[in-house]
């Protein structure tokens, strides 16, 4: 592993269905940046959804943007307003 715990590509189970911190890190900073990030594993560009809503009787409806990747359809769930990963 790295000096920060996250797995390097090559460390990674070839079958490792979720993305390492790392990657997702590095998603995010793209998205958020106002391009359209690459997979991290593929390198091919990710799609994007919408993902609205929230729990009925809520103050709020939180905006969530789900990035997918269309060759290994591995994804990512991101709270951009809160800058999170939900």
């Amino acid at each position: 592993m790295t000096p920060d715990n996250d797995p390097t590509e090559s460390e990674l189970p070839p079958g490792q269905a979720q993305y390492a911190p790392s990657e997702l890190k590095q998603i995010r900073e793209k998205f958020t940046s106002g391009k359209m990030p690459k997979c991290p594993r593929c390198k091919v560009s990710m799609t994007r959804r919408e993902i609205g809503g929230g729990s009925f009787g809520l103050g709020y409806a939180r905006q969530r943007d789900w990035l997918i990747c269309p060759k290994c359809r591995r994804s990512a769930i991101f709270d951009i307003q809160r800058g999170t990963r939900t």
